[in-house]
Order: C-alpha cells, then structure tokens, then sequence
C-alpha cells in the first residue's frame, strides 16, 4: 500500500464491576460471534492478577471473533487503565528464573534479523521484560533502547545486563521520530490493550525502511487448531489472538510490507515447559516432570514451538 490508514479509535464502553466491551481493533466493526464462553464466574480482581509476563492461566473469559475480519478477541474484558496498571506492579521470578534459554534464543534471533537488515544500527524493544534481547543486541553491537511496563522486572533487567529500560509504556516516552532501525515486540503484541495503536506508534519510530518485528502465538497455526481450548497460548493474559492473515492486515494498514512471516523456535528449561503443560493434562504434565528430574534433564535448555510466528515488516515510506 503507498499510504498508510487511520486505525479505527479504541470503541469501548463500561459494563460496570471492572469490566468494558470493545469492537473489533482491526476493522472497528461491532460485529462478532462467540467462539468460547466464559469457562466459569470470576472476579475483576482474580482477572487482573493474572497480567505479567510469566502469566500461564488457562482462559476463562469469553473469546470472539470479528465477522467482518476475523480477529480473535477477549470481550468483555478488564478496563484498559486497570490492565496496563496491573502490568506495572508485582515481581515477577517465574519469568526471570528463564533468562538464561532467553538469552540463547535472543542471540540467535538478533544474527536472522541482521541477515534481513545487514549490519547494525539503532534498536528499540518494546515490553522489554528482563532486557535479555536488547543484552543480546547490544552483544552484537546495535544501539539499543527499550521499555517495559514492570516497574520490578525492568529494574532486574537494567542490574543484571546494565541496558537501558524506560519504564512504562511506549505511550510514556517522548522519543524521536523516525530514529530506529528496528524497533521489536516480543511476545508483546497480543497483551496490549490497542494493538493499532501500538503499531501506528511504531510506524512513527522506525526509519523508513527499517524492521518491525513482532512474534506472536498464531491461533491460526496448525497446533492451536488441534488442540482447540487446550491450546497453551489460549491464555487470559491475552486480549487477542492473531492469524497470519489478521496480522498481515494490521501491519498492512499502518504502513508496513511484509518481509517475512516464519515459525519461531524458542528455548525453556525443560521442567518449565512442562509445567506449563498443565493446561493440556495436568497427569502427563506432573507425571512428565517426574521423568524428566530423574534423568536429570529438568534445566535442560529445550528448544520448542507451539505456533510461535516470527514476523518481519519493512515500514515504507509515505508518499504524497
């Protein structure tokens, strides 16, 4: 496309006890069909707790899909204020226990995105958790700069590697335009409350002909769509779920040409992963985490995917 469009305005309006309906944040159509109930009753409050970035509970919230587009999205959901607020506090250990299969996989996707953008040059990581990417970059010699909405885990990051993290969202720092050669959303994407408007402020970042990179879980991806609810990714710190499809459009409408669009191999420990199994059969899962002590194999590195997708987007520059 040789212009980008206006995203359609966050439509949302309170239903009371905590809780907004939202249209669809691609097409901005107020058109959707249920496509899972809500699993049981719970409380604003219990939903709240599960936002950060280990946050592994099993959705219990009313998922739909846009009948216009296709979007996949959690309605109705926590207010956006109580959601980015409920980010912002809290330790999180669960997820830095990780950091070292982290910065193995980080290392290696910062060499792919240097054979799709040769050398180095200016980079922003946005919901930057630990920092484990931007330590990673910067190892290879790229300028790096991020933030991270976890007051907790973004000090951990800046001790531990000594990287810059803002804390806070990407809303709340003046940064100049135009100034990065890639700016990345790990994991990140299908947190946030606007995804459109994410990605409108990261077309303001990004050098015309620089690189988003987003990776996301794909419930269009062919293990999701085996595993149906059991699917791991199907989560209740995830406010939508995107297909290769729905993705395309997003960054499509805001100026960006798909480069590239590729399963992402990630590494956890292995006793991690298998506690995360839980959501498919809490037996195999206990009972394979046993295995796995015995031999001696529950810190091994183990590399995975469970419809990960990698995603890489030129931004192109406007024309008149």
């Amino acid at each position: 496309m040789s212009a980008t469009q206006s995203a359609p305005p966050l439509d949302s309006r309170e239903l009371g006890g905590g809780l907004e309906y939202v249209a669809c944040n691609l097409c901005g159509a107020d058109d959707s069909e249920t496509l899972y109930d809500a699993r049981e009753p719970d409380t604003v409050r219990d939903m709240v707790r599960t936002f950060r970035a280990s946050g592994d509970d099993l959705l219990i919230d009313p998922l739909v899909c846009c009948r216009r587009c296709g979007l996949q999205y959690v309605n109705p959901r926590p207010r956006a204020s109580d959601i980015v607020h409920a980010y912002s506090t809290g330790d999180d250990p669960t997820y830095v226990s990780q950091v070292a299969s982290r910065e193995r996989t980080f290392a290696g996707a910062v060499a792919h995105i240097e054979k799709l953008l040769p050398g180095t040059g200016r980079l922003f990581d946005i919901g930057t958790a630990a920092g484990a990417f931007l330590a990673a970059a910067r190892a290879r010699g790229w300028e790096v700069d991020g933030c991270e909405p976890n007051r907790w885990t973004a000090a951990w990051g800046s001790t531990r590697y000594g990287v810059p993290i803002r804390q806070g969202e990407i809303f709340d720092h003046d940064l100049p335009a135009s100034a990065f050669d890639v700016v990345t959303l790990w994991d990140v994407i299908e947190h946030t409350p606007d995804p459109s408007r994410v990605i409108d402020r990261v077309r303001g970042l990004v050098k015309p002909g620089g690189l988003l990179i987003v990776n996301y879980p794909d419930i269009g991806s062919s293990i999701a769509r085996a595993l149906g609810r059991k699917w791991p990714f199907l989560s209740s710190v995830h406010l939508y779920y995107f297909t290769r499809q729905t993705m395309r459009r997003l960054l499509e409408r805001h100026g960006f040409e798909i480069v590239e669009m590729r399963p992402h191999i990630q590494r956890l420990e292995l006793d991690y992963l298998l506690s995360r199994g839980v959501m498919v059969s809490p037996r195999v899962s206990r009972w394979s985490r046993l295995v796995a002590r015995l031999f001696g194999l529950a810190n091994r590195q183990t590399p995975y995917w469970i419809g990960q997708t990698f995603v890489a987007a030129r931004r192109l520059a406007l024309q008149p």
